[in-house]
């Protein structure tokens, strides 16, 4: 096998490896840990993290180690974060998050920049393009990649599945599951309790060891690209720099105004992970049925993300977003006013189904909007991309465990109103820039649609 393949090969496994434990877990922190909302306190936490990492450290962190050792250092901080949850508490789950934050950055910049190196030096070799070649690079990736979400979660359900926990939800406890919730920390119904302990250390262990398998494969197999350092010293500015960069990139008046559709990917996508899978799944299912749910989630995301990739140029961005929005709109209504039953099993699949429709488009399009919008800026553009969407995050979590799940739907839907009116400024602003110029109009859509975002 040529080598830069196998390198690329590499990294991919070595990334689905890592995430098929992350996804799981995120998934399942808002029910496996909600005494005095642990767990989504833990998220909050970790994306705050995360958006200080993003600003400050991968330049130093690559500049120092190197692309390889980068990643092996990075994904040992996912590991930390599972190893954290077999005892969790404030002193063990906060530290470890804030860990798993401050490596998040690094590891994707430094997966990157070796991937684009790796592409580069095998175009140079070969007498081809090397934008080719790394498109390539990053398909293989992406393609192996997009489904941690579905093993991880398949692993979660078929494990906590054989508990012995489970039974028939009476109607009184089905009365306290929905948006109208009146579960509390300390009162859990049947659907909700808390499966075994044994049954938890199995999944963390099985977790912890596809984290561990992940940095062994990497350290063993990948090889240290020569150029790494010289490239990235050579292309990197100093952090602050980026970080000043960024803040500059605010007096872009389409910049604040793209601030609440950025957040709102934030929003939505903790409301899903967060409380649907809390109040209305765990509650009137079971905690072993929120892994089949985020699989569907997960699954449809994923094809939708590729066929509206694909169909963008045709259809142009504007009638994506609004179906996008309808969607939602339509699903935190039916969440509002739909009481969970058991006996309709398949709405708790439709909802999160019509979610990952509407969540591909938000991923796709807005990655593509930022890179159309500021093309001779795109280093602080996706910077800010990134800090918006990480702060939607961090505010969703906080506010989790102090508000029922009906105040959260408004919220969350207050949010979508505001992002599609500023979404719709920002395309009248375009409009009136550069009127009668349908060849802009079909390039527009051609931008890039990685989902890089979900961490």
């Amino acid at each position: 096998m040529e080598r830069n393949l196998k390198n690329v090969l590499v990294i991919s496994f070595g990334f689905l490896l890592l995430f098929t434990a992350y996804s799981g877990l995120q998934s399942l922190q808002s029910s496996l840990n909600a005494e005095e909302g642990l767990g989504v306190a833990s998220l909050s936490v970790l994306y705050a993290a995360l958006t200080l990492s993003s600003m400050f450290l991968p330049p130093i962190i690559i500049k120092k180690l190197g692309c390889k050792w980068t990643i092996a250092v990075s994904m040992c901080c996912y590991v930390a974060y599972s190893l954290g949850n077999f005892y969790a508490s404030w002193y063990t789950l906060i530290p470890t998050s804030m860990i798993l934050g401050l490596g998040g950055a690094p590891l994707w910049s430094a997966k990157c920049t070796y991937l684009t190196i790796a592409g580069t030096l095998y175009a140079e070799k070969a007498g081809k393009s090397a934008r080719d070649i790394i498109n390539q690079y990053f398909g293989i990736f992406f393609l192996v990649f997009q489904t941690s979400g579905v093993w991880g979660n398949l692993i979660s359900s078929l494990i906590l599945s054989q508990s012995s926990n489970q039974g028939e939800i009476s109607e009184e406890d089905l009365e306290c599951c929905g948006a109208y919730d009146c579960l509390t920390d300390t009162t859990n119904s049947t659907g909700s309790e808390r499966p075994s302990d044994s049954l938890i250390y199995t999944l963390l262990g099985v977790y912890s060891a596809s984290g561990v398998l992940a940095v062994l494969l990497v350290i063993i197999f990948l090889d240290q690209i020569k150029s790494d350092q010289a490239e990235t010293e050579k292309e990197k500015t100093p952090f602050w720099s980026t970080f000043l960069a960024t803040l500059r990139h605010l007096k872009d008046k389409r910049q604040c105004l793209l601030i609440p559709l950025t957040m709102y990917s934030g929003f939505e996508q903790a409301f899903l992970s967060g409380d649907f899978s809390k109040s209305f799944v765990t509650c009137a299912l079971g905690i072993q049925y929120v892994g089949y749910m985020m699989i569907c989630f997960a699954g449809i995301n994923s094809l939708c993300s590729l066929l509206f990739g694909k169909i963008s140029q045709f259809t142009g961005r504007k009638l994506l977003f609004a179906l996008a929005a309808v969607l939602n709109t339509s699903c935190i209504i039916t969440v509002l006013l739909w009481k969970p039953d058991p006996k309709q099993l398949a709405v708790f699949f439709v909802i999160p189904g019509l979610w990952g429709v509407s969540d591909a488009v938000w991923q796709t399009q807005t990655n593509a909007l930022y890179g159309i919008l500021f093309e001779k800026n795109k280093e602080a553009a996706f910077a800010n991309y990134r800090l918006w969407e990480s702060v939607g995050f961090v505010i969703a979590f906080a506010y989790s465990t102090k508000l029922q799940v009906y105040i959260k739907a408004y919220i969350v839907l207050s949010v979508l109103v505001l992002s599609m009116l500023t979404y719709g400024a920002v395309e009248y602003l375009e409009a009136k820039s550069s009127p009668g110029t349908p060849a802009a109009t079909k390039k527009e859509n051609g931008g890039p649609h990685s989902q890089e975002t979900h961490m």
